[in-house]
C-alpha cells in the first residue's frame, strides 16, 4: 500500500499498456495516423480514452458536448460507448484535423451519433446554449485552448445539467501548474481553472493523475 500515487516509468506504461488497455483495431489505426502530425500531443492517450469510454458506458449519457474535437479519438471512444440514440455535439474550428476526424467517424459507423460545429468556441458555446438552454448536457469534456479555460467553465457549467460530468484535460499542463515562474497565458489559464473549481462549492471534484492530468467534476 501507498499514500501517494505511484510515478509510470517507461517499463511500468508499457506494462499498463499491454495489461490494461483494449484498444480497438480502428482507434489505434486513428492514434498512428495522428502521430504523424507535429501537434499530435494534442490526442488523449489510450489509456485516458479508455477511462473516458468507461465513464460514458456508466453514466450512459444521451447529450454529450465537446470542446476541442482535434481529429476525433475522444468523440468516437465516447460514441463507441455509447448507447445509439445519444447525442455528441464537438466543436473545433481548425478544417484539416477534423476531416480526419470526419474519415474516421464514417468508417466506425458512429457518424450519426457525432455532430460537428466548426467555428470559435466561445461562439459555439453561446449558440448551444440558446438552441438547447441551461441544463441541457449530461456530459462535457473540455480539451481545447488552455489560456481560455476560466472563460469556458462558468458557460459549460451553466449547459451542464444537474448531477452532470465535465472532464477537464491537462490539468497538470506537464507540470507547468507548479511552475510559479512560467506567466504563459496558457498556464495561468490551466492554473486558473484548477483554483477556480477546487473552490466551486457546486461542484464535486477528482483530479485523477492519468496523462497529462484530467479532472472530474459533477454538477451538484
Amino acid at each position: 500500500m501507498t499514500q501517494k500515487t505511484l510515478g509510470i516509468d517507461d517499463r511500468l506504461h508499457a506494462y499498463m499498456l499491454d495489461h490494461g488497455i483494449r484498444e480497438p483495431e480502428l482507434l489505434k489505426k486513428l492514434r498512428l495516423e495522428t502521430s504523424k502530425d507535429p501537434m499530435a500531443r494534442m490526442q488523449v492517450s489510450p489509456e485516458q480514452g479508455q477511462f473516458m469510454s468507461m465513464l460514458v458506458s456508466i453514466a450512459q449519457p444521451k447529450r454529450i458536448l465537446e470542446i476541442g474535437t482535434f481529429t476525433g479519438y475522444s468523440s468516437l471512444i465516447m460514441a463507441l460507448a455509447s448507447t445509439d440514440d445519444v447525442k455528441i455535439i464537438t466543436c473545433d474550428k481548425d478544417k484539416t484535423w477534423t476531416s480526419i476526424a470526419k474519415k474516421y467517424w464514417q468508417e466506425s459507423g458512429q457518424d450519426h451519433k457525432i455532430s460537428l460545429q466548426l467555428g470559435e468556441a466561445l461562439e459555439s458555446i453561446s449558440d448551444l446554449t440558446e438552441e438547447y438552454g441551461e441544463g441541457s448536457f449530461d456530459l462535457i469534456f473540455l480539451d481545447a485552448d488552455k489560456e481560455n479555460y476560466p472563460n469556458y467553465y462558468p458557460l459549460l457549467k451553466c449547459l451542464l445539467k444537474k448531477g452532470g460530468l465535465l472532464l477537464i484535460d491537462n490539468v497538470f499542463w506537464g507540470g507547468k501548474v507548479t511552475h510559479h515562474d512560467d506567466d504563459s497565458e496558457p498556464t495561468v489559464g490551466v492554473r486558473n481553472m484548477n483554483k477556480v473549481l477546487h473552490q466551486d462549492k457546486g461542484m464535486s471534484i477528482s483530479m485523477i493523475p492519468i496523462s497529462d492530468g484530467l479532472t472530474i467534476a459533477r454538477k451538484l
